[in-house]
């Protein structure tokens, strides 16, 4: 088990009994080799998951907030996502793409990528994931404004329904100065080129 993975016995019991019952209604043997230990990994899965629901994302960028006279943008680029659709209860997994332009206040470069994952571990849609992200960090920095751009494909899209493996969903959401077209424009052309 990873260290950082810490699972609450009782809630793991209670699943490992849901997904046993559930295995057998699908009609197979939850006592065969393969599948004896699969109701308990399924449960401790679920459980990391949706680890987010415990974890504060403002609480993660109030420990790390430092005062600095810098007012240009400040661009994370390409954070792996992983998430749980709500309606299914399959993945969608991407990229995130986060900018700030500070004021006043800076934040550990790292703290942004807690946000990000903290929201993506939980239940989710991809438009509240990216809403999420860009409050976050504009009611805690208050910067003079906050981009969040979303790319990420659905298996809930790829593996049922209409099955179209090669599409991707691309969400965005702005504040302050982002709202205005040269800082957007920026914003969009900086994530979409590669300086590295």
């Amino acid at each position: 088990m990873n260290e950082h993975e810490i699972y609450n016995s009782e809630i793991t019991e209670e699943l490992t009994n849901l997904y046993y019952k559930i295995l057998s209604i699908i009609g197979e043997n939850p006592e065969r080799e393969g599948l004896k230990k699969t109701p308990e990994r399924v449960g401790k899965l679920l459980q990391f998951l949706t680890q987010g629901y415990k974890i504060n994302p403002e609480e993660i960028i109030k420990k790390a907030m430092f005062k600095e006279d810098y007012k240009e943008m400040v661009i994370i680029k390409d954070i792996e996502i992983y998430s749980l659709c709500e309606h299914h209860l399959v993945p969608f997994f991407g990229k995130a793409h986060v900018a700030y332009i500070p004021n006043e206040y800076i934040t550990g470069l790292s703290k942004i990528v807690r946000v990000v994952d903290a929201f993506a571990h939980r239940l989710q849609v991809q438009e509240r994931l990216t809403r999420q992200i860009k409050d976050c960090i504009q009611n805690t920095l208050r910067p003079l404004g906050v981009a969040v751009v979303i790319e990420a494909q659905h298996l809930c899209m790829m593996m049922r329904g209409v099955q179209k493996q090669n599409s991707v969903t691309t969400t965005s959401d702005f504040s302050g100065v982002f709202l205005k077209e040269p800082t957007r424009s920026e914003f969009l052309r900086l994530i979409s080129h590669k300086l590295h």
